[in-house]
């Protein structure tokens, strides 16, 4: 997969916007892009920006991260804090400057959305690192590269009659739109993803 520095930045930097500086430590922010690219990377067929992504005790980690934090630090662009989080050392991250979202299709900032959404504001640190502990990383040596075709084992082996009822209707409704001649919508991504990360969830 070709890697995006750019567009890696501009996803740090938006992630960084979304949410509060409580809200987003280290552990997050490295959950935040895998999640974003490998979703992708399962719906469309290309990650957003490309990184690399390996196993590590607290779950999948970015290898481009922390140069392109230190890239986005030395600019200005961000600032990065060490506070102290009940007798631990916690990373902050406040962007300053507005990340270029020129950059992003609009899936893929629907995808970053929800996962910021899902990640950041519906999970802690360590239900995050406990959640990222899935198949896909579970069958992977410590360090190995995880590669993009592994995101297929984070999705459930077996699908539940309330899904396949939903893939159904959503099947008949793109046949009758073709055979009335009426002019296709956009396919919910939104919908689609939502429905996957519940099921995964156990919801």
């Amino acid at each position: 997969m070709q890697f995006d520095r750019a567009k890696l930045k501009a996803a740090i930097l938006y992630t960084c916007g979304r949410c509060e500086a409580h809200q987003l430590g280290s552990v997050k922010l490295h959950k935040v892009l895998y999640y974003a690219d490998m979703l992708h990377y399962a719906f469309v067929g290309t990650p957003i920006t490309g990184s690399t992504y390996r196993k590590r005790p607290f779950g999948p980690t970015c290898d481009e991260l922390l140069p392109a934090l230190r890239e986005l630090n030395k600019q200005g662009a961000i600032d990065i804090r060490d506070v102290d989080y009940f007798g631990y050392v916690k990373r902050e991250y406040i962007a300053v400057e507005s990340p270029e979202t020129h950059r992003f299709s609009n899936i893929e900032k629907g995808i970053l959305d929800e996962v910021i959404e899902f990640v950041c504001f519906s999970n802690s640190a360590k239900t995050i690192s406990e959640f990222s502990h899935n198949r896909a990383w579970e069958i992977a040596e410590f360090g190995e590269v995880l590669p993009y075709n592994s995101v297929f084992h984070i999705f459930p082996s077996e699908v539940s009659p309330e899904t396949m009822e939903w893939a159904t209707a959503e099947v008949k409704k793109l046949e009758d739109q073709r055979s009335s001649g009426t002019a296709l919508g956009s396919i919910s991504f939104g919908d689609f993803r939502r429905r996957v990360l519940e099921t995964v969830r156990g919801k």
